[in-house]
């Protein structure tokens, strides 16, 4: 199994970043697909997560209107558009499996490398 995020960089308070997931060695459709992130010396919090058709998606509350999760199943790929971002959204954003829907860090399948998002002025 392979999930790399890719598309984080540095961005300015107020601007707009879109992550994508690339996902490998397992049935990308059967899973619900979540973003999670850690920012420095916090601990690892649960953002986002899309079910497997992509019909139902949940949203922390700290990100509810600001953040969209999405996928494409025929490219197995999960994508977070990411706009208005503070400074505290700064962090490692990864992307991560699971059969169901948990609003949290536990109980994720797959888990894969993450990508820096640095919100900055």
């Amino acid at each position: 199994v392979q999930l790399q995020a890719s598309g984080g960089g540095l961005v300015q308070p107020g601007g707009s970043l879109r992550l994508s997931c690339s996902a490998s060695g397992f049935t990308f459709r059967r899973y619900w697909m979540n973003w999670i992130r850690q920012a420095p010396g916090k601990r690892l919090e649960w953002v986002s997560a899309i079910n497997g058709g992509g019909s139902e998606a949940h949203y922390a509350d700290f990100v509810k209107d600001r953040f969209t999760i999405s996928r494409d199943n025929a490219k197995d790929t999960l994508y977070l558009e990411m706009k208005s971002l503070t400074p505290e959204d700064t962090g490692l954003y990864t992307c991560a499996a699971s059969r169901s829907l948990h609003y949290s860090v536990d109980a994720l399948d797959y888990r894969g490398e993450g990508t820096q998002v640095t919100v900055s002025s």
